[in-house]
């Protein structure tokens, strides 16, 4: 008889991922047209969890596309340690980060989503779509193991002054605080950057988070 897993996910935290996703997104014209729906979504979420993403969707709208897009691309594409791409920050890019994605896609597969070939699937708004949408709290789960490095990203964003901080802040607030080892992880890698190579290295972790039957496949600023 299979026992059904009781969830531990916060009964907003979908909502939170699924505009989150929206928010971290590359803010060209599409994702202007949808700011009046994120408003009213937005509604739907306590005063204490609405108001750090309305800050950011008032910032977007202050910017408008040009400027918010320039900060964006700054931001996340210029500043490695601003990364939006979760296995960068345990494995950087080691040959080890090709299987980590491969788990990734395993997963979403395994969930019935079908990841596009847009992006990498480890791309942080692909993720919390799929946190929002996936069932039983498959997304929340890989959130929850690269706990570290969404960390790591959340307090780079905060030391970077980005609006984005606040988008982090409120996924985070929604998962399991950081361990003691995740804690120890997030300090040595902020001050030595992700692994550079393969041989004789220790990433974050001892094992990616991979399911058993994958196990057996194959410098920031």
């Amino acid at each position: 008889m299979r026992v059904r897993r009781e969830s531990t996910v916060p009964a907003d935290q979908g909502l939170v991922c699924k505009l989150a996703s929206l928010l971290l997104q590359y803010p060209d014209e599409r994702l202007f047209a949808v700011l009046d729906d994120v408003d009213a979504a937005l509604a739907e979420l306590a005063p204490r969890r609405r108001e750090p993403l309305e800050s950011v969707v008032s910032w977007l709208r202050e910017q408008g596309p040009s400027a918010a897009a320039e900060h964006h691309v700054d931001t996340f594409d210029m500043t490695r340690r601003c990364s939006p791409y979760l296995t960068y920050f345990r494995y950087g890019d080691t040959r080890q980060r090709g299987m980590a994605l491969l788990a990734f896609k395993h997963t979403y597969r395994q969930s019935g989503w079908e990841p596009t070939d847009d992006d990498l699937p480890d791309y942080l708004p692909a993720v919390l779509e799929f946190a929002a949408l996936a069932p039983d709290g498959a997304g929340h789960r890989l959130l929850a193991a690269h706990r570290a490095g969404l960390e790591l990203l959340r307090l780079a964003l905060h030391e970077e002054k980005s609006p984005y901080a606040r988008v982090l802040d409120e996924v985070c607030a929604g998962l399991p605080a950081l361990s003691d080892r995740q804690s120890s992880d997030v300090r040595r890698l902020a001050a030595d950057g992700p692994p550079k190579e393969d041989v004789g290295l220790d990433p974050i972790g001892s094992e990616p988070f991979a399911p058993p039957e994958m196990l057996g496949a194959e410098a920031m600023r």
